[in-house]
């Protein structure tokens, strides 16, 4: 007899055979279709904007302040999702833990990025941020299972990289003093603790419901966000057009829409893979920067903007493994002895 098989959104267990213990359980992620890498691209433009639009609101109200606003709207979305799908919003004893670790590193990430942003260039904080892509191929190698480190994809990620420090190098041509190193710096450490925040993420999502997981972040988010702006942010802010679009677009496109679908996304793919297809976002930010900020573009952009589509190229490529585990598999060869049908494995069958 046959035990039956235990189903979670993200892993499957094997059965449990006659003759033997169960298998581990598999991770049900896969490698990105078309479809789902095009969706990708298309939310990887959203988020090439979003240096841009705080960047745009800076004149209109502070860093921090634009934060918590920016998460109200972003838990509309979310909450009116959560209704839709009639989603659980009850949190479990064993969900309080992960769920304020999760929030407080995404607090102190946001808290450096719109510091960063504050201080560098919009263009530059876009490229930037991208070295998240790193850390989420690194860390996903460790922690997400067969999200394996293969070396077509090791490659992709560094020639992405090197593209991004042609970027950087382009922008720290023209430095505006030690404002713009400030900036870079608090970018760069948003950037760590975004690769870190992706693949905690991954891994929760399989066990906590996504609308569960970003309205508690938004919640303690917003309540972190406007204590800190009430203590060290007293200049005014200016209420007009330009405030509302900018807030609008990192709260509802970005923190409600933005980051719902790419956290269902790191539920059904691997996180390395989604990455790639993010890394095309230096280009996009610095192109979008151009438009909006003036920002104009040089030769060294276009040489880095190469090497990151390059790069990311390279990175969905498939390992042999892989292509092995796409391929559908053959049935076992059968052998006959009299009267009897026996498999390979030993097994009789009449």
């Amino acid at each position: 007899m046959t035990s039956g098989t235990l189903r979670s959104p993200t892993s499957q267990q094997v059965p449990r055979s006659e003759s033997g213990p169960a298998s581990h359980p598999v991770d049900s992620r896969r490698p990105l279709d078309l479809k789902a890498g095009l969706f990708l691209f298309f939310l990887a433009t959203l988020w090439s904007g979003n240096a841009i639009a705080i960047k745009f609101g800076l004149q209109y109200a502070p860093a921090l302040r634009q934060g918590w606003m920016r998460f109200i709207l972003g838990s509309l979305v979310i909450l009116g999702w959560a209704i839709y799908t009639r989603a659980d919003l009850r949190i479990r004893k064993r969900e309080w833990s992960p769920l304020i670790s999760l929030s407080i590193l995404f607090s102190v990430q946001i808290i450096t990025m719109n510091l960063g942003i504050k201080y560098t260039t919009a263009g530059h904080a876009t490229v930037l941020l991208m070295t998240a892509s790193i850390w989420i191929v690194v860390l996903s190698h460790f922690f997400i299972p067969g999200d394996r480190f293969a070396p077509t994809r090791f490659l992709g990620i560094l020639v992405s990289y090197l593209g991004i420090a042609v970027i950087s190098a382009d922008g720290l041509r023209d430095s505006g003093g030690e404002n713009l190193i400030l900036g870079d710096v608090l970018t760069v450490i948003s950037a760590v603790l975004l690769g870190a925040r992706q693949v905690y993420n991954a891994k929760l999502v399989s066990t906590i419901h996504p609308a569960k997981m970003l309205v508690f972040q938004a919640a303690f988010g917003s309540v972190i966000f406007a204590i800190g702006s009430q203590m060290l942010e007293p200049e005014p802010w200016i209420w007009a057009w330009g405030l509302l679009g900018s807030l609008a677009y990192q709260g509802l496109l970005i923190a409600g829409f933005g980051f719902l679908a790419s956290l269902l996304m790191f539920k059904y793919y691997y996180p390395s893979r989604i990455t790639a297809i993010g890394l095309t976002q230096p280009v996009l930010g610095i192109i979008l920067a151009w438009i909006i900020l003036g920002e104009e573009p040089t030769c060294l952009l276009w040489v880095g903007g190469a090497l990151v589509m390059f790069g990311a190229l390279l990175a969905q490529k498939k390992n042999p493994a892989e292509l092995a585990g796409d391929a559908p598999e053959s049935p076992e060869p059968r052998r006959t002895t009299g009267h009897r049908t026996q498999d390979s494995k030993g097994g009789a069958t009449r």
